[in-house]
């Protein structure tokens, strides 16, 4: 892959790759196909059986990288996930044993079951970039991808992430019930096997650094970034909002535009990039006061009122050739 033209090309296969197993759900996947780029990490919250772990396999399945599943429940260690150290008796020697936690592509199933302490060994690896086992910190790869799945609904046994950890996430989605047309053609093409085993890598780890590479190059105007600016600013100045939009918020906003423009092929971000990122990755990233639940307001609806109520740049400068 040397050209812009092959990595909007490669970026529309993929996305239309992923559909041919999940459905009438390509906003969802073209999202993820953002975070992917941006070099975040996703957080799909959903009720069961809409097809949250199908969406991620499918999308991992489509990259030739090392797909790694950990299934996330009470018992599970912190070592399980990272890997530990053992004595081997043959050389004498202690020797680190990795865990699913070094793969390139991660998915997190239910990460709301298990315990604070294994949480917090994923979100280490999430937010460093490395892990720390028996003292000693390790790398992982240049491509650590995490889509993280959880129910909204199953409170018993859980441990909700809180608000801290969910910053660490990039986007948070959710995927939702199928329209009915295309739960019909759901139905019309239930096949004999499983559709996942059919679906074959169609980019590598070093494609997806490219484009990657190609997505911060994105050009952003001073007036769009103080457009951006004036949203983050606005969540920590809203009456309802008690902790409004971090740092890392304001960057993760940045990284999702250019790789919004970047899929849409342009090079350069407008508005519309900025108002399509901003729900899906501030919503998670705020915490409201009291008074919003006593007037049922949400984090999302609240976001929406500030994408509403914020000026639109009028003169945007594109770059200069």
């Amino acid at each position: 892959m040397n050209s812009s033209v092959e990595a909007h090309h490669i970026i529309s296969e993929l996305i239309d790759h992923v559909e041919t197993v999940v459905v009438g759900k390509r906003r969802v996947v073209k999202l993820i196909t953002v975070a992917l780029l941006a070099g975040g990490h996703v957080l799909i919250e959903d009720i069961p059986g809409v097809g949250k772990t199908v969406l991620v396999h499918a999308i991992a399945k489509s990259i030739g990288a090392d797909f790694k599943r950990i299934q996330f429940t009470p018992d599970l260690l912190p070592s399980d996930i990272t890997g530990l150290t053992i004595y081997n008796q043959k050389n004498a020697q202690f020797e680190f044993r990795p865990g699913p936690l070094m793969g390139n592509i991660i998915l997190a199933d239910e990460i709301n079951r298990t315990s604070p302490k294994t949480q917090s060994a994923l979100l280490e690896g999430m937010a460093e970039g490395h892990i720390t086992v028996d003292g000693v910190t390790r790398e992982l790869p240049d491509l650590f991808f995490v889509m993280a799945t959880q129910n909204p609904i199953e409170y018993e046994g859980t441990y909700p992430l809180p608000e801290a950890q969910l910053d660490r996430f990039l986007l948070k989605l959710s995927i939702g019930y199928p329209d009915r047309r295309d739960e019909l053609s759901l139905l019309d093409r239930v096949p004999d096997h499983n559709p996942l085993s059919n679906l074959k890598p169609i980019l590598s780890v070093d494609d997806v650094l490219y484009l990657r590479r190609q997505v911060a190059s994105v050009y952003v105007s001073k007036e769009m970034k103080n457009y951006l600016m004036d949203i983050i600013q606005a969540t920590r100045e809203h009456p309802l909002i008690a902790l409004g939009v971090s740092p890392r918020g304001t960057i993760g906003l940045l990284r999702a535009v250019q790789a919004i423009a970047f899929i849409e092929q342009r090079e350069y971000v407008i508005p519309d990039d900025v108002k399509a990122a901003v729900p899906y990755v501030l919503a998670h990233r705020i915490i409201l006061k009291q008074e919003a639940a006593y007037e049922n307001r949400e984090p999302l609806s609240i976001i929406q009122e500030i994408i509403s109520k914020t000026k639109v740049p009028v003169s945007l400068k594109e770059p200069i050739e």
